[in-house]
């Protein structure tokens, strides 16, 4: 009696040995595709923000200006084209040469902390600690290619840029195509959840801007007053590496404490007091008024995003996880938390 059992048994546990090796075959290859294809869409995600710029630029515009409304948006392109145009023109090649310079000299300013801390017995120890100086140069090589590459991945800025225009002309033509992919009776739901992602979305990024500017203007007149060289370059790094959470102020320190330490150890230590200090400023006083109307993240989730995001898909995981943080959290709000709350 057991044999026929058996018999009949074995077929159904090889389907359920075939179905379970046919789903995770699957699951790797959906997990594949994404991960190849992520940084399309952090592209597309990247013109969106740019998009949003532009038209709150002409909201503005129009709402401060009395500009027309039709004049409104093509102001606000052609005016911020014109000023980063005039920008180039006048600091361009100034910071051209001060990040390159920058570049070749990370790898001499490492070699040299590495040696004041061979100099030093609580030195040696930490160097023990970290390893030994082919690690430390390493390190000296990576630090510079993040810096060659972080400024060398301006090009993708240009495809961004022409996305963002395109977004920002015609809207209603992108939002429409993809309301086509949705169920009829979920279309006004749907609207409603792109209207609070890109209302969200404006709002942050209209505080994240305003913060960088802060922190790049602090950071510029306090190594002015410290008299630190290539404060341009610095500056402009510590502004725009303040766009990422977390990361991004430490990276930005980085570059400027080994230009301190070829002054000397002091310098070094007044450039991570001012460091320190402008980030007190901004996490105290912009980010807490950025978050007024904002969801709330808690920074372990914005952390967590970041080193899953960083490891997918690299700089520009790491640069557009704050904002797909947004998102995700807005959807799995409107579309599962709200549903399951009782009517």
């Amino acid at each position: 009696m057991s044999t026929p059992l058996n018999s009949n048994a074995e077929p159904g546990f090889q389907k359920k040995v075939w179905i379970t090796v046919s789903i995770t075959a699957l699951a790797v290859i959906v997990i594949w595709i994404i991960k190849t294809t992520f940084n399309v869409f952090l592209l597309i995600l990247a013109g969106a923000l740019i998009a949003l710029y532009f038209r709150g630029l002409g909201r503005l515009l129009h709402r401060k200006l009395r500009v027309p409304r039709k004049a409104s948006l093509p102001a606000a392109i052609t005016g911020s084209l014109l000023l980063l145009l005039l920008f180039c023109w006048f600091t361009g090649s100034q910071i051209q040469q001060q990040v390159a310079q920058l570049a070749d000299m990370l790898p001499s300013a490492v070699e040299n902390f590495r040696e004041r801390l061979e100099a030093d017995p609580v030195g040696q120890k930490v160097l023990q600690k970290l390893g030994s100086g082919e690690q430390a140069g390493k390190a000296a090589g990576m630090l510079q290619s993040f810096f060659a590459g972080t400024f060398g991945a301006l090009g993708d800025i240009y495809v961004v840029l022409f996305l963002g225009v395109f977004f920002t002309a015609a809207p209603g033509g992108y939002v429409a195509g993809f309301l086509r992919l949705v169920p009829p009776k979920a279309k006004p739901r749907a609207q409603d959840v792109l209207h609070r992602i890109g209302a969200d979305l404006s709002r942050w990024l209209k505080g994240k801007l305003l913060a960088m500017l802060v922190v790049a203007v602090l950071t510029a007149i306090g190594l002015l007053i410290l008299g630190v060289p290539m404060v341009l370059a610095l500056s402009l790094i510590a502004g725009a590496l303040n766009f990422i959470p977390n990361f991004g102020p430490l990276i930005a320190m980085i570059p400027a404490v080994l230009v301190g330490l070829m002054e000397s150890p002091a310098t070094a230590a007044l450039i991570i007091g001012l460091y320190i200090l402008i980030q007190v400023v901004e996490s105290n006083l912009i980010t807490p008024q950025i978050q007024k109307r904002l969801i709330r993240m808690p920074p372990a989730l914005i952390i967590i995003a970041q080193l899953f995001m960083g490891v997918l898909t690299g700089g520009w995981g790491l640069l557009l996880a704050t904002p797909v943080t947004v998102i995700l959290i807005i959807l799995v709000d409107e579309l599962y938390i709200r549903r399951m709350e009782p009517a």
